[in-house]
């Protein structure tokens, strides 16, 4: 008699588990699906372009960011943080990580936020000594 409770209890901690393990299953190959974004959030058939000051650049999975200081015109500043494509589009394209550096005066087109906010999507960079960054690889 003990010896049935025990497999019974036995075949129920093994049920609990497997049933655990395949929804952890299936919420790990459902993650990639909820995480990709689209572009709404941006005015891309509208493109804005500003100068500043490379604040910061971060190179990493999925955009790549330049943070930019730009004077706002009326004596101040204004922090612009600026979404670029994933690194491995924009390897093909020419960057690197260390395409951009802190201090950097770069001039970039940009689509802006739809919000307002100092948030955009980069269409190119261009350096001070001229050297363009785009956002894409050339087509062959």
């Amino acid at each position: 008699m003990k010896f049935d409770r025990i497999r019974t209890v036995s075949v129920r901690l093994h049920r609990i588990v497997c049933t655990a393990g395949l929804c952890m299953a299936a919420l790990f190959w459902a993650t990639p699906a909820f995480s990709h974004h689209s572009n709404v959030g941006f005015e891309v058939n509208k493109v804005i372009t500003v100068t500043g000051i490379v604040k910061g650049f971060r190179w990493s999975n999925p955009h790549t960011w330049v943070y930019l200081t730009v004077d706002d015109g009326k004596g101040g500043k204004v922090e612009w943080a600026c979404e670029g494509r994933a690194p491995g589009v924009l390897l093909r394209a020419g960057w690197s990580p260390k395409s951009l550096m802190a201090g950097d005066k770069v001039t970039i087109d940009m689509s802006p936020a739809k919000d307002g906010s100092q948030t955009s999507l980069i269409a190119r960079v261009t350096k001070a000594d001229g050297t363009i960054l785009p956002n894409a690889p050339p087509q062959e």
